[in-house]
């Protein structure tokens, strides 16, 4: 087809007439096309269509953009046999050119003489890939066809600087405009304006204070102004247009509605002639179309650059030099549509919430700080005179060793491990509560300022994927009952899918626990191996390595995992065939979820439950392959080895999948892209300059949807709630992270990505129930964490049961239980016995159990069983008691604020004011209509009686 061909509809009485001209050539393959093309502009003269944002008049603005593969030429097409060459007649036709047939093409040249067998395979393959061309193009004809009886104006551009890639450019105009945002029920400011008041003079003076003080922080944006008025809206109607400002018409619908509307037609179009029915996802699937997507506004940087939104959400919102300042999130909103502008308002509210969390964190990370040198166990632990000799670590390789040399590991297990960790888990309960209740209200607030109070999910069209499985379906029933039958995918037609799905998450949590339990047997053999050196250095941070080490392996292998278990969600839910897109997110979000979460947390659950616990007592350990002996917490507990891994695991997640990731791999996608553009010799800057916006926009990275950003920030909330009373500093490194997360983001959906199509929403979905469930979740694991884990409870027990004076003076020995060192099992006592340079007898190791010279030695003693019942009585009462204030402040703080209803009652009332005051205009017009009516009629009655009177003494006057 010619390039830059611009389409307009073929007038209605030229219709039959182009119809039946074409009709002689369907039995081809060719479709109809109800338009014909009108010459182009000269480029020239329309200065490049202001960069490619308009068709090739300058008028019309390019909506929507449809990109498809351009086949490059090839000496083997030449060779072709003239059983399309011989074409261009009827091609011109179908195209509908009102032109004489061209002469007859000139014979081709001979061909070079080939090899018998090369030359029919050559041929072969040659027709079989013009004929997938031609395929494609038919379909792109009859899509197109389509697209123009529903009013769309298009305009195609192959002559790019963009070689084998096509351009289709969608224009949508005033009548189909208003057309569609009737059948959107799309809410649009009217004429009638209203005063936005506060709820009370108080608290507009408080907010008038607050937005003074605060002014600095605000971006220099006209949406992020307090507005003192607000238009009332009201669904699109042509009926009503009367209510609406129409003074603009072109920018009435701002660009983000007009691209919505557009990609609505595009949903709701198909190809009908192919094999099944084909829409635009389809369509791109099959490699008809190679990309659709919206154009951006215009430039960000750049000599004479106009001005437009993108250009200034990069200012003032995707600048890392504005970090401190409010995100525009109302021209977030206009620029990118309700649910991304959601998502970052959402982001927004969690990053606000951080900060008083990081607060609290930093102040109890440093009590602990403070508090170190007056706590009585780590004095205790660290004091050389006691000596108090430990059983080996391990079996054989290890000795004896005095407790003293765990005086650092007992100091740094006191920052995390004090009584302010568990005031600090009781308020992170409660600040969970807080930042829900907050978000909905935030939610509320921006439903009212969107005009989203009234709105309601529609249905959503089916998937081409389900459409295809719902035709075949139908296609087997014909076949078996002769009868066509509306059909639809049942239980019983997905229960394969299912149970697959059963099948393979089991399989995932399964990989999951066995590279857990491998890495276990890593640390296990690690160990052995390095008290085995000869280095006493090496020997001495055994520990250190280890942990650092096995916390590296986590990390690397969630990092993989994550990347592969996404890859299967996405497989597995496409094996369901969810009927629509949004039943496909919510089921791969969920599926992603519990892989992504069960990756990130199975090895720090280990770490706090399960690590010291499998391990046995001396002369009786649990071994793993029957020579690896279970590894056992160190003498101050699991916890600081719990926050070395929730630290590493948290940090490296945010640095390396979080941002690295989200940095170097669109640049190095788009680099590819370009590579593969034959286009990478040109220097950048020339490259910008030269192309237009759509072929620009078409070398930027698709839009893959939102669920990477929020699975990222909902993993990170787990980091910051589930374990805060091990790691009291996890919200201040979600604060920093999250700080240049907002600004990451915002400069890769601006500057990064293709824009993608609005979409409207009026809460952030299936997100909200994940974390309303992390945090209820969250209660139970810190109380688990702080009995369990921490040494609080036995702190307790000891101190007001079993100490002589209250104090925790003999602590440590409580804790200790004697172990006779002639009751080593064979093959398992130390080789070097006076490794400590004295003999020793009896040795110590941290449980509650007999001695050996009691009845029962080493069976569990009393004082295990009273910790115990003490730890479970904690969990109880910790867990009734935090949910209980929870829920508390749940109903204390309403979810509407007083003023935004106040607000959304005074619009239903002037709504209804309205249109009573237009009914009642209506009435006067119809009155005044009607009486006019009467008073024509009595006139023209006196008339005829005057006339009637008058005609016999004309009539006489006659004679």
């Amino acid at each position: 087809m010619k390039t830059n061909e611009r389409y307009s509809p073929v007038p209605s009485s030229d219709k039959e007439v182009d119809i039946i001209d074409i009709k002689g050539i369907e039995d081809i393959g060719y479709v109809q096309q109800d338009a014909i093309i009108l010459n182009s502009l000269l480029p020239e003269e329309s200065l490049h269509c202001r960069h490619g944002l308009y068709f090739q008049d300058g008028r019309r603005r390019v909506d929507y953009i449809l990109t498809y593969h351009i086949k490059k030429p090839s000496s083997s097409r030449s060779r072709r046999s003239s059983r399309l060459t011989d074409n261009a007649f009827t091609r011109s036709l179908r195209r509908g050119r009102a032109q004489p047939p061209p002469p007859p093409p000139p014979p081709p040249a001979p061909p070079s003489p080939l090899p018998k067998g090369d030359a029919e395979a050559g041929g072969m393959a040659d027709h079989s890939l013009d004929y997938h061309e031609d395929d494609k193009r038919l379909r792109r004809e009859e899509f197109e066809g389509n697209l123009m009886e529903m009013g769309l104006e298009l305009e195609k551009d192959e002559d790019t600087k963009t070689p084998g890639v096509g351009f289709v450019k969608i224009h949508a105009p005033w009548n189909v405009l208003c057309r569609e945002a009737e059948f959107m029920k799309l809410k649009m400011p009217t004429k009638k304006v209203y005063e936005v008041k506060q709820s009370s003079s108080v608290v507009e003076k408080i907010n008038t204070f607050i937005h003074k003080v605060t002014d600095p922080l605000h971006p220099n944006t006209e949406e992020n102004r307090t507005q003192k008025v607000k238009h009332l809206s009201y669904p699109f109607s042509r009926e009503k247009q009367h209510l609406f400002d129409l003074s603009d018409k072109d920018s009435f619908f701002d660009s983000k509605t007009r691209s919505q509307i557009v990609f609505e037609v595009l949903k709701r179009t198909k190809c009908t002639k192919a094999k099944y029915s084909m829409g635009i996802t389809s369509l791109l699937g099959s490699g008809v179309y190679m990309a659709a997507y919206p154009l951006h506004d215009g430039d960000i940087d750049g000599e004479n650059v106009e001005p437009n939104d993108r250009k200034l959400l990069y200012e003032e919102w995707a600048s890392y030099s504005v970090f401190y300042k409010y995100q525009p999130i109302g021209l977030i909103r206009k620029y990118f549509g309700e649910k991304i502008g959601l998502y970052f308002a959402w982001l927004g509210v969690y990053t606000q919430m951080l900060i008083p969390a990081s607060l609290v964190g930093v102040i109890v990370f440093l009590y602990g700080c403070v508090t170190v040198d007056d706590d009585i166990p780590s004095m205790e632990i660290c004091d050389d005179r006691k000596s108090i000799v430990m059983c080996p670590m391990c079996d054989r390789v290890c000795s004896y060793w005095n407790l003293s040399i765990a005086c650092s590991t007992a100091r740094a297990s006191h920052l995390f491990d004090n009584p302010a960790t568990v005031f600090f888990s009781i308020f992170m309960a409660l600040w969970a509560a807080m930042f829900m209740e907050h978000w909905k209200r935030r939610q509320m607030r921006l439903n009212y300022e969107w005009d989203l109070t009234g709105f309601e999910d529609e249905e959503d069209h089916p998937r081409a994927e389900y459409e295809f499985r719902v035709m075949q379906k139908s296609k087997r029933r014909e076949m078996k009952t002769q009868k066509a039958e509306k059909e639809k995918l049942t239980c019983k037609d997905r229960f394969p899918a299912y149970m697959t799905n059963i099948v393979m998450m089991l399989l995932m949590i399964g990989v999951t626990f066995a590279i857990v339990f491998g890495v276990i047997v890593y640390r296990i053999s690690t160990k052995a191996a390095l008290h085995m050196s000869s280095n006493p250095t090496t020997r001495s941070n055994v520990r250190l390595t280890v942990k650092a080490t096995a916390a590296i392996i986590n990390l690397v292998v969630i990092l993989i995992l994550d990347e592969v278990y996404g890859a299967v969600a996405r497989w597995l839910t496409v094996l369901e065939v969810p009927k629509t897109d949004k039943s496909f997110e919510e089921r791969l979000i969920f599926k992603t979820f519990i892989l992504k979460f069960v990756n990130a947390f199975t090895p720090i659950i280990y770490i706090a439950f399960l690590r010291g616990r499998l391990v046995g007592r001396p002369g009786s350990y649990l071994y793993v392959f029957e020579s690896y002996r279970m590894e056992e917490c160190d003498h101050g507990g699991c916890l600081m080895e719990l926050c070395i891994q929730l630290s590493i695991t948290m940090l490296g997640k945010q640095l390396i999948q979080n941002n690295l990731f989200e940095i170097g791999i669109p640049k190095l996608k788009k680099l590819i892209r370009y590579i593969k553009s034959k286009r990478a010799a040109f220097q950048e800057e020339e490259r910008e300059k030269r192309l237009q916006r759509y072929e620009t926009d078409h070398f930027l990275e698709p839009f893959a949807g939102l669920t990477p950003e929020y699975m990222e920030m909902i993993i990170q909330f787990g980091f910051v709630t589930l374990f805060v009373a091990s790691f009291p500093l996890a919200p201040l490194f979600a604060l920093l992270n999250n700080i240049i997360e907002i600004r990451l983001d915002a400069k890769k959906f601006v500057a990064e990505l293709r824009r993608p199509v609005a979409a409207r929403a009026k809460d952030i979905g299936i997100w909200y129930n994940l974390l309303r469930g992390v945090a209820k979740v969250a209660v139970i694991v810190n109380a688990f964490v702080i009995s369990f884990t921490s040494d609080f409870i036995p702190r307790l027990v000891y101190q007001y049961m079993y100490s002589m004076d209250g104090s925790m003076h003999g602590f440590v020995n409580h804790t200790l239980s004697v172990f006779n060192v002639t009751d080593f099992k064979n093959h398992t006592a130390p080789m070097d016995p006076l490794y400590l340079g004295i003999p020793v007898h009896l040795c110590r190791y941290k449980d509650y159990r007999e001695p050996p010279w009691s009845n029962t030695p080493y069976d569990l003693s009393k004082e295990f069983y009273a910790v115990l019942a003490a730890r479970l009585a904690f969990v109880i009462v910790f867990q009734n008691v935090v949910m209980l204030m929870s829920d508390v402040v749940d109903w204390v703080i309403p979810d509407i604020p007083k003023d935004i209803s106040l607000q959304i009652h005074k619009e239903k009332i002037l709504m209804v004011d309205l249109f009573m005051k237009e009914e009642q205009g209506k009435l006067q017009v119809l009155d005044s209509m009607l009486s006019a009516g009467k008073d024509n009629s009595n006139t023209n009655n006196h008339s005829t009686v005057a006339r009637s009177r008058s005609t016999p003494h004309a009539r006489s006057n006659n004679y």
